[in-house]
């Protein structure tokens, strides 16, 4: 078993500035990742791929080699491909390496497990040429593969810089199709203020829509009544915008209507959680460290609130300050000291958010989709199924297992959990507090019996270094 002070659980902007910091304070840490080489989705793969398409993914990509190199020094054990599948209070973590099930222990843990696409159910979203726009990117990314004919789908800055990203590539998108209205943006205006502060992401944002209108890529605002049109594959985009019904022949659709905290982690220890209207989500109770009610977990990134890479990275190294100082190597003053500068910066790259939020909601179309839509792929479970099991008495999430088996495939939740809240929240007239969410149980990922069993062996569990 790997024993250390802190284990960080993901290697994005959040758990690479987290175990750079600890790490810099003195503190022996594990890090364990999904990814073969570090940066997170939004930093995935930059070591290998900055040289080769930096020019196409902007340098807000190529910064994440900073933090890459951040990890490697003394101090810092970096297991790659490492699949967390359970984490226990105590500071015990299991995961499997290369087929091999281990388990790390330290009196502290940060996850830093980011955020995930928000599920964007609408008629025809599982038809084959239908996927996110992040799953998109990370083609682009990380094999320099780019979606052909492809027609983006909803609201939030990032279908413009997939759409910027695209056009520097030679490939622009056909259109962009989307669903904020004018009302949106006004309501975004009351934040703007606040957003001003943050100028350099506005700045951003109105390069992208200057090279997407160069490009002379059509876009389509207001759209509603949505809908994947195919015979066996998606083959166009319908949708009403301005009073008309427009139909967009494609190959692709890129689904993309903002992104939610990747909580299951978090929600198999308990901690609590509570709903964020102005992000349409649940987020993790954290306090201004990252902290959490069970003792030694903390959150830090996306996966404590939507706030981007930027604050995702001041919020890692905040939590790993507070790690050094209840683990002796760093006294209160000297904490507060090097927090200082690290919270002013989060500050400034936060007050971004509330516009972005306001002005670019999730489609509400696809928040209470049509009965006929499917919520859930894993178990084909629709939207008028979900009704009709409030109808019967289903109250929340856990109870709509047993009515239909909703929730229970392999992504575990992962893409039905906010909608299914939503649709029994609105059926029975209760909050998405007072409805819940579903109960999460390790195992967080598959894990076979073989693995299971190999933890009762000592020398099977310990990771090889052979792998290394």
């Amino acid at each position: 078993m790997a024993r250390s002070d802190l284990i960080v659980i993901g290697a994005g902007p959040a758990g690479l500035a987290a175990a750079a910091t600890a790490a810099g304070a003195g503190l022996t840490v594990t890090l364990l990742d999904e990814q073969p080489r570090p940066g997170g989705q939004i930093y995935r793969d930059v070591d290998r791929v900055a040289g080769r398409r930096g020019d196409i993914l902007g340098k807000e990509y190529t910064d994440g080699a900073r933090l890459t190199a951040g990890i490697r020094r003394p101090g810092i054990e970096h297991l790659d491909g490492a699949v967390v599948w359970a984490v226990s209070e105590g500071g015990q973590v299991a995961f499997t390496r290369r087929g091999q099930a281990a388990q790390a222990r330290a009196p502290r843990v940060i996850l830093a497990t980011g955020a995930l696409e928000r599920p964007m159910p609408l008629p025809g979203w599982t038809l084959p040429g239908v996927m996110t726009a992040g799953a998109a990117q990370i083609l682009l990314k990380q094999s320099g593969i780019l979606a052909a004919r492809a027609v983006l789908v909803g609201s939030g800055p990032l279908l413009y810089l997939i759409a910027a990203q695209m056009v520097r590539a030679g490939a622009p998108p056909l259109a962009l199709v989307e669903t904020q209205t004018r009302g949106d943006f006004l309501r975004g205006l009351r934040h703007l203020g606040g957003a001003l502060s943050g100028w350099p992401y506005l700045a951003k944002g109105a390069a992208m829509l200057a090279a997407i209108t160069r490009a002379r890529v059509p876009r389509h605002t207001a759209a509603s009544d949505i809908a994947v049109a195919g015979d066996g594959r998606a083959e166009a985009v319908t949708f009403v915008s301005g009073g008309t019904r427009h139909r967009i022949a494609c190959d692709t659709v890129l689904l993309h209507h903002g992104v939610v905290p990747n909580s299951q982690a978090a929600r198999c220890l308990d901690i609590a959680h509570r709903w964020d209207r102005r992000q349409h989500g649940f987020v993790p109770v954290v306090d201004a460290w990252g902290g959490t009610a069970v003792d030694g977990i903390f959150i830090a990134g996306d996966s404590a609130g939507i706030g981007g890479a930027g604050v995702a990275e001041q919020a890692g190294r905040l939590a790993a300050l507070k790690v050094a100082e209840e683990l002796g190597h760093l006294t209160a003053a000297e904490r507060d000291q090097q927090a200082a500068p690290l919270r002013r910066r989060m500050a400034r790259q936060a007050a971004v958010r509330p516009f972005l939020d306001a002005a670019y909601p999730p489609y509400a179309g696809a928040l209470s989709p049509a009965d006929t839509t499917l919520v859930c792929r894993c178990e084909e479970v629709t939207a008028g199924d979900i009704r009709r099991y409030a109808a019967l008495g289903c109250l929340g999430p856990n109870q709509a297992k047993a009515f239909g088996r909703a929730g229970m495939g392999p992504c575990q939740g992962r893409y039905c959990g906010l909608t299914v809240t939503a649709l029994l929240a609105g059926a029975n007239a209760q909050t998405p507090d007072e409805t819940g969410y579903y109960r999460i149980r390790a195992p967080l990922k598959p894990v076979t019996l073989g693995e299971l069993a190999a933890l009762d062996d000592p020398a099977a569990a310990a990771p090889s270094p052979a792998a290394e």
